[in-house]
């Protein structure tokens, strides 16, 4: 006697196992056009000659695979808000701040700032924190890491509740870009030591920087990048990643999804962690073969996040220099950006 339920009971069970068998291919085939279908799209967005740069509508995405009506919830088909394998780019307009505040005050999130004020670099930190304080995770824990040679030189800025200042002293070195990549191992060093039992995220940026605008919890995810100012409308073969063979920032040049800005990543301390190891490691490793990638601890990040894909992306609003590139209309909000300086007489 068949067991009630039993399969075999069905008038039609070749039929079944047939439409069971190639089930997972057509799933694997619709990811694939998928994938394909939006690179095509970043390729439409990117065209810097054509007059209409369109982006990928949220009915687009949904023709190839079913997307959670949470992220249903974007206004702009201006502009790309999707990556090829689904992780949201966030611009203004495509978030809802008030749902996400609530989200994370619930969990009693603290997100951790991590800055590295060094030499001459210190003369950035006052405006920075105090800029910080007005637009950076308002309503929510934070606390500002600054990496510093001059600890007296760090100063006295009035922080809001829940919000508090560490400052950790650490070497100079000749070359600003060494500083630049020493930031890599010092940054995975704390994260091990310190920060995965003071915080749950890290944001990492520039000291020569000024928030200008609403940066809040809508960037957090396990792994974010920036999208490089310079390049966000730009194609594949203009990303200036390493190309030498020898580097270990290496990318050859059919490969690559976007160009990231070194000035602003961040994500959970693990994720964190796994990354600046990663990078100062292949830095490391650059160094005992007597090479220095092209954009230093830049073209490492590019190097790891090509291959370790973001879960969220941040548009150029978060990080932008409106000296260089002005204001143009697609960027509703210029939210961190930097300060006019003469680099050659801060670098030396």
């Amino acid at each position: 006697m068949r067991a009630q339920g039993d399969i075999r009971d069905l008038g039609e069970p070749k039929c079944y196992s047939l439409h069971l068998g190639i089930l997972p291919f057509i799933v694997l085939v619709l990811v694939f056009f998928g994938y394909g279908f939006l690179s095509h799209k970043i390729q439409e967005f990117r065209n810097p000659g054509g007059e209409t740069c369109m982006a990928t509508r949220q009915t687009d995405v949904q023709k190839v695979v079913s997307v959670p009506r949470y992220l249903a919830l974007t206004c702009r088909n201006d502009v790309l808000v999707f990556t090829p394998w689904l992780a949201p780019i966030i611009w203004e307009g495509t978030f809802n701040i008030d749902i996400l505040n609530e989200q994370f005050k619930l969990q009693n999130t603290t997100i951790g700032l991590t800055v590295f004020a060094i030499k001459k670099y210190v003369v950035f930190l006052k405006l920075f924190l105090e800029t910080a304080e007005q637009h950076f995770m308002v309503g929510h824990k934070v606390i500002y890491y600054v990496f510093t040679d001059r600890p007296s030189d760090v100063p006295q800025v009035p922080l809001g509740a829940g919000r508090k200042l560490v400052v950790l002293t650490v070497r100079n070195y000749t070359r600003w870009q060494d500083v630049s990549m020493h930031r890599m191992e010092m940054i995975s060093h704390f994260s091990e030591q310190r920060f995965q039992h003071e915080v749950d995220y890290l944001v990492c940026g520039d000291v020569d920087m000024k928030f200008s605008d609403h940066v809040g919890v809508e960037i957090l995810s396990a792994l974010f990048g920036t999208l490089h100012p310079g390049f966000y409308r730009s194609r594949r073969e203009s990303f200036t990643y390493e190309r030498r063979p020898k580097s270990q920032a290496y990318i050859p040049r059919d490969e690559g999804d976007f160009y990231y800005a070194g000035g602003f990543f961040g994500g959970s301390v693990v994720e964190v962690h796994h990354l600046t190891k990663a990078c100062h490691q292949a830095m490391v490793e650059d160094q005992a073969n007597g090479i220095e990638a092209v954009w230093h601890d830049e073209s490492h990040l590019n190097k790891y996040l090509l291959y370790h894909k973001p879960t969220k992306v941040l548009s150029p609003e978060y990080v932008w220099d409106q000296k260089l590139l002005g204001w143009p209309s697609i960027m509703k909000k210029l939210r961190y950006v930097a300060v006019p300086k003469n680099h050659q007489a801060i670098r030396n």
